[in-house]
């Protein structure tokens, strides 16, 4: 399986709406191993990620409230995606390549008012 990214709003009756992904695959946040040797490895831990571990264990909601502090999560992540790489075995590259993936959907929340769910 597949872990994707995704931009959600809440509608008028609080559901939680998604909006339409991108056609060009951006959608793409990494192979399911990627909950745990990725996103949710102790290096990322170590790191300061507090988002990103919590896909070990389950999907990850962030809420439009913490947008903010995500994609600062985002940007202390891109700076060690060589070590980031290197711990999980996917390569800079890979890490790279979803966690802009994962920024483009956060600032597409920000600028909607919306959250980002990774599943």
């Amino acid at each position: 399986m597949t872990l994707l990214v995704h931009t959600f709003v809440h509608d008028e009756s609080e559901k939680l709406r998604l909006l339409d992904d991108p056609e060009d695959g951006s959608d793409m946040a990494g192979f399911e191993s990627s909950r745990t040797k990725l996103w949710g490895s102790e290096c990322a831990r170590r790191l300061g990620a507090r988002f990103f571990p919590e896909l070990a264990a389950d999907d990850l909601y962030v809420q439009p409230e913490d947008v903010e502090d995500f994609l600062a999560e985002c940007e202390l992540l891109r700076g060690h995606t060589t070590a980031l790489g290197a711990h999980s075995g996917y390569g800079k590259d890979y890490v790279t390549a979803r966690l802009a993936n994962i920024t483009r959907a956060a600032l597409r929340a920000r600028s909607v008012g919306g959250g980002v769910l990774v599943r």
